[in-house]
């Protein structure tokens, strides 16, 4: 277990902290009772720093050259379940509507459908700078909501943020299924191709050997 892989890891356990600060007061659970600040700059704090990893294990990763199979697989889990996490309890506590949200993840689960279905067809299909975007945004309008409970004067950016988030993410989709459907294109007249290629070959061959034949039959 190499470092980039355990701060994935740290970034799955922050999401039960995450929840439990955002959506239990101080009263009902121990544990925030032991904590010296506020619930609320308790939850933009471990939201940033699980950001934070998510920075670090990446790069740590390539430096190093310690990208393995586990931390490729765990690091988008990670990073969806810290940003689903955190936009289900800010519902919850109505301060992002649940339409946004909904949308926000519905898209998440069909771009992550989307490249798997690709990769198990043979291809390949990297971030983009949009999808790249899109999680800077996303960090920023969560970390704006979160902080808006303790400074009411952010919540209005934190509003504008999220619906900069919706923007992005559905022109980093659109982004997404354009490069899927040139990919599927390419590969269909690429088969089609190599069909033709053989069918001329397999009546080249019929044609020989007919004329065989009747070379033989002269004789």
């Amino acid at each position: 277990m190499n470092l980039p892989n355990l701060l994935t890891l740290l970034r799955i356990f922050f999401v039960p902290l995450l929840v439990g600060a955002l959506l239990a007061d101080g009263s009902g659970v121990a544990w925030l009772r032991l904590i010296p600040v506020s619930r609320e700059l308790f939850a933009l704090g471990i939201f940033l720093t699980a950001a934070v990893t998510d920075l670090m294990d990446g790069y740590l990763a390539r430096r190093w050259k310690q990208v393995t199979t586990v931390g490729t697989l765990l690091d988008p889990i990670a990073d969806k379940l810290l940003i689903s996490a955190a936009l289900i309890s800010l519902v919850e506590i109505r301060l992002v509507p649940a339409w946004m949200v909904i949308l926000i993840i519905g898209r998440e689960f069909a771009v992550t459908g989307l490249r798997s279905i690709a990769a198990s067809s043979g291809y390949t299909i990297r971030a983009s700078d949009l999808g790249k975007t899109k999680m800077v945004t996303q960090v920023a309008a969560i970390a704006l909501v979160i902080g808006g409970i303790r400074w009411p004067q952010l919540a209005e950016y934190g509003q504008f943020a999220m619906w900069a988030v919706v923007v992005f993410g559905f022109v980093s989709a659109a982004a997404y299924f354009g490069k899927f459907w040139r990919k599927v294109d390419e590969g269909v007249k690429l088969r089609r191709r190599r069909e033709l290629l053989r069918f001329e070959r397999q009546q080249k061959r019929a044609k020989a050997a007919m004329a065989g034949s009747g070379a033989a039959a002269q004789q």
